[in-house]
């Protein structure tokens, strides 16, 4: 069992060292099949995981064939992830074990964020409007901290405490977000903490 030009090709052009074929065999197969390894190998990479696009990205791909059978294995992992909490004070900070948001293979995952004074950790007012205001520019603050902007968003989702506030919420979120305006979900909650009246999470493009 030796390795095929596709697979060596491969590797050597994502500068990835030769590794332990042996121990490779007892892996399960991602791809399997007959006299196609370097298909397999090209459609995994750019359909399966397109995260691989970006070079700087470690990854290794491997096709190993049997001169018996002609039965070729693509094996395909990702060599290190990479996840980054983003920390700011200039947004509220985290009011359980989770971070203000996390950055993840070019995406960014904003928790949700409530309407309150960094300095003081207290609520701008009980008002949903104030808290609305605030909760967007505490928002704000965790982008740009991240590397992004409002206009980076692709998806939001509002938590309320009172769907009966959803106009006021409308009102002031559109000010924040150009067009075209992220994709967006909106649910009424029991509660939300520190009797909050507004929370907001989205999910950013880096």
């Amino acid at each position: 069992m030796g390795w095929t030009a596709s697979g060596l090709a491969l590797t050597r052009s994502l500068n990835v060292p030769a590794m332990d074929i042996a121990g490779l065999r007892n892996r399960a197969p991602i791809v399997a099949g007959i006299g196609f390894a370097s298909i397999a190998a090209s459609r995994l990479w750019r359909s399966s995981l397109p995260f691989v696009s970006n070079r700087s990205t470690p990854f290794a791909c491997f096709s190993i064939s049997s001169d018996s059978s002609e039965q070729s294995l693509v094996y395909a992992f990702q060599v290190l992830s990479i996840k980054e909490a983003v920390v700011t004070d200039k947004a509220p900070a985290a009011l359980g074990p989770y971070s203000q948001a996390i950055k993840a293979n070019n995406t960014l995952f904003v928790s949700g964020v409530l309407g309150l004074i960094p300095e003081t950790g207290k609520f701008v007012s009980d008002n949903v409007e104030e808290q609305t205001e605030q909760v967007l520019k505490n928002m704000g603050e965790i982008l740009k901290a991240s590397g992004a902007s409002y206009s980076s968003v692709v998806k939001t989702t509002i938590m309320l405490a009172d769907l009966k506030d959803f106009k006021k919420v409308n009102e002031i979120y559109a000010k924040y977000f150009p067009a075209p305006a992220p994709a967006r979900s909106t649910y009424q909650v029991a509660a939300l903490p520190l009797d909050a009246r507004i929370e907001i999470e989205c999910i950013a493009a880096l």
